[in-house]
């Protein structure tokens, strides 16, 4: 997420607990499955949806796209499981914080160090050993179940370059293995996972979620090669055949800057020769790769998508270039002026001004989805369920998202989130082709498991209770 993602967690670090981017994936003919060069096969008509043994999906079926687990089945040969249908559209989460730290979500483990990032955290006395307790606990299998219970289909999962190649930098290897944990209690679930390269060579942005708060060395050359070279190493392994039943796609760079000492003609052009190399990596062609889009929003990267989609060393058949847009209301000081009234109208034209048009030949060429989204907002509700913008209010009975402890938040509040949330959901389901929301663990309203358990939004993800808010 943008910056720090402190811009909507000011009052969340004096208070610990408080809050702290259609057209269906179609991935071939109905009823045929692809090969490793992307050719498709008759099914026999025999074959079942699900893999064997595998518990049919809960929860959410997308009003024009039914089914969440897929569109058209895909046989790999490896030994993964013998059919599983890529998912045609994606309801997911994030598991932030996880295998990068970032302070403002895991201050516990920053305890007792002068530590602002993975950088610094790394090299402080005991830090293997305070990883290793980190990553053995802080997400377990039962995070995965209750994701998969309450309907979501994916799960993007952040990890740092230093995982496959640490040489010259401070950084402690290890979060691979744990990695290939979450990736295995995904296939047991029936979840699909987006394993995300979040922190590159010399930081693509400088924030702490690269791994590196301060300045942005990505776009050297040394660094962009190194990028590429970690990249390929990754979909080698999470790209072979055994994998194809469970992993979706392989995020190649999150949130590059597009100013200071980056810039987007950098980004594109080196997209451009990076997305073929890494795709011939993975021996499975159906692994989508992904990439942000620099803060730029999808229309600057349809040219992109469209060379990638005609190149032949790029796309065979189905686009396999997949943008990936994020898309909040907490971080722009503008956005902290609005009502939730006014954040729901901003999240539905979204539609037209930060996804694509629908039916449009960009999106066939280069799919769109969001990556990360939140239902935090710097927003109070008013005991009669008005609202209004910021962290202050003085009516008896009013609470401010960004102050009360999500546990202590009153109807008004709730609703409110919900209304919005909600909102960010239907917007997504008209003008994009899958949604993460960051994250599934975190504090107040940024996190997923706090919404469901606090009964902020529905029991399950097909519970809407506000239809239709952007018609």
């Amino acid at each position: 997420m943008y910056g720090l993602r402190s811009a909507a967690i000011v009052a969340a670090t004096l208070l610990s607990c408080s809050v702290q981017a259609r057209l269906p994936y179609q991935q071939g003919p109905p009823g045929y499955a692809s090969d490793h060069d992307g050719h498709y096969q008759k099914i026999p008509s025999s074959t079942h949806n699900s893999p064997s043994g595998m518990p049919q999906p809960y929860g959410y079926e997308h009003p024009k796209y039914p089914n969440p687990t897929g569109a058209v089945p895909y046989g790999p040969t490896g030994t993964a499981s013998p059919i599983r249908r890529r998912p045609n559209y994606l309801y997911g989460t994030n598991a932030g914080g996880h295998l990068i730290l970032e302070k403002w979500m895991t201050p516990d483990i920053f305890e007792g160090t002068n530590a602002t990032d993975q950088y610094t955290f790394d090299q402080t006395d005991g830090a293997t050993a305070k990883l290793k307790k980190h990553w053995e606990s802080y997400y377990t299998r039962d995070d995965f179940v209750a994701m998969r219970q309450w309907g979501l289909n994916a799960v993007r999962i952040p990890i740092g370059f230093w995982a496959y190649d640490n040489a010259g930098t401070p950084y402690i290897q290890g979060a691979d293995a744990h990695l290939e944990r979450m990736i295995e209690w995904c296939r047991e679930l029936g979840l699909w996972v987006l394993f995300d390269c979040h922190g590159s060579p010399g930081s693509q942005n400088g924030f702490d979620n690269s791994g590196h708060a301060g300045e942005a060395h990505w776009q050297t050359d040394d660094n962009l090669a190194r990028s590429t070279r970690v990249l390929r190493a990754m979909a080698a392994k999470y790209g072979a055949m055994k994998y194809a039943d469970v992993v979706w796609g392989l995020q190649m760079v999150n949130e590059p800057i597009s100013w200071d000492s980056n810039n987007l003609n950098t980004t594109q052009s080196w997209t451009e020769r990076a997305y073929p190399a890494v795709r011939a990596a993975a021996e499975n062609k159906q692994l989508s790769i992904v990439m942000h889009d620099g803060f730029m929003g999808p229309s600057q990267w349809t040219g992109v998508g469209r060379a990638l989609a005609s190149s032949p060393r790029g796309n065979r058949g189905p686009a396999r270039f997949v943008l990936d847009t994020h898309l909040y209301q907490n971080q722009a000081q503008e956005d902290k002026q609005l009502t939730q009234r006014e954040h729901i109208a901003k999240a539905c034209a979204w539609r037209r001004t930060d996804l694509l048009p629908q039916n449009s030949s960009s999106l066939a060429a280069m799919p769109v989805i969001v990556g990360e989204f939140s239902a935090a907002t710097d927003v109070c509700a008013n005991p009669d369920g008005s609202t209004l913008a910021g962290s202050a209010c003085y009516i008896d009975g009013c609470q401010c998202a960004n102050n009360v402890d999500i546990g202590d938040w009153q109807k008004p509040l709730k609703e409110a989130t919900r209304m919005f949330f909600e909102a960010e959901l239907e917007a997504f389901d008209q003008g994009a082709q899958g949604w993460f929301v960051w994250s599934w663990k975190g504090p107040g309203g940024w996190g997923m498991e706090n919404l469901i358990r606090e009964g902020v939004v529905g029991k399950q993800l097909n519970d809407r209770k506000y239809k239709d808010q952007c018609d």
